[in-house]
């Protein structure tokens, strides 16, 4: 693991699941390694996932230098329950979830991530299917100015759509951010550059996010073993909003249902105990990596209560 792929609220996230000898834990997303190396240190047998073939072509010299401890899969974290079950796994002890675009993928211009270095604008984690260039130039203004609201929370979605349209086609990451800072007015040296809103709104579009998150979660609830614990690092407060509704409806904590979920007749018992205050990196962690500045972890501990039936379009609307 290079100095640049630092694991965000490492101590904090290890100390929430409870790693010891002889525990069985799941990494849905493996990036550079670095909670499944802090598992593996503590003892713990890991199954790593990650959708993107470079993490997994990189993670290869970990497999080996770890042997039995490590089982890495190809897949999405979506597909947690079903890749255990065929891997002939029970539950688990632990599932973490760092959800969002990891260093690896943010330092590599050709990935098309970030726009502090000019690229094709990408945006694909699992390299395969719509790339950010694609949507941008066949998307019809409406659907743009809605990603862009939606994902991004940008109330002037709408002049950056009409910016895209007038500009295409958009190639590179620098071409988008250009269009985004001039459709709003923004200038060097001013607040937060809104380009990081749009740029992170079509990221999580054209990779289906929250559904992955959503599908996660509930993966997450079927395969913890009663005393398994759950540990969620986000960086964007719709992910954010979403693992937290996620676990306090899920430790009984929203009487009879939410606004998002009609009153049931009769209510689930909890499936997790009371989850954590929202951690956030301290000074020092901000110091040594800036990149951790928007990271929050919440963690609850599952009950030995029967996993719901859950829709997993209910959990997504939990962002809303």
């Amino acid at each position: 693991m290079t100095a640049g792929h630092i694991p965000v609220l490492l101590h904090e996230v290890v100390a929430a699941l409870a790693p010891a000898p002889g525990t069985v834990m799941a990494d849905g997303t493996f990036g550079a390694g670095g909670y499944t190396l802090a598992l593996i240190g503590a003892g713990a047998t890991v199954h790593a996932f990650d959708r993107d073939p470079d993490a997994i072509a990189t993670g290869q010299a970990l497999v080996a230098s770890a042997g039995a401890s490590l089982i890495l899969h190809h897949r999405r974290f979506s597909e947690l329950a079903d890749t255990l079950r065929e891997a002939g796994v029970g539950l688990v002890d632990g599932v973490v979830l760092d959800i969002g675009v990891s260093s690896m993928q943010l330092d590599q211009a050709e990935r098309g991530f970030a726009f502090s270095t000019d690229g094709p604008l990408d945006m694909r984690m699992a390299r395969d299917g719509t790339s950010a260039a694609d949507f941008l130039n066949t998307a019809d203004e409406a659907q743009i100015a809605d990603v862009i609201y939606r994902y991004g929370e940008e109330r002037q979605s709408r002049r950056i759509a009409r910016a895209v349209v007038a500009a295409r086609p958009v190639t590179t990451t620098r071409q988008f951010a250009d269009i985004v800072r001039r459709a709003l007015g923004w200038h060097t040296g001013e607040k937060k550059d809104p380009a990081t809103r749009a740029f992170q709104a079509v990221r999580i579009h054209i990779n289906g996010e929250l559904d992955e998150l959503a599908a996660g979660l509930a993966a997450a609830e079927a395969v913890l073993a009663p005393g398994g614990r759950l540990a969620v690092v986000t960086f964007h407060s719709l992910e954010d909003r979403m693992v937290k509704h996620f676990l306090r409806e899920a430790s009984g904590m929203v009487p009879g249902g939410s606004r998002h979920l009609p009153q049931a007749a009769q209510r689930d018992a909890p499936v997790f105990g009371k989850p954590s205050a929202a951690i956030r990196p301290g000074d020092e962690e901000l110091a040594r990596n800036p990149r951790a500045r928007s990271a929050t972890l919440r963690w609850a501990i599952r009950s030995d209560a029967p996993p719901r039936n859950q829709n997993t379009r209910s959990i997504r609307d939990l962002a809303a």
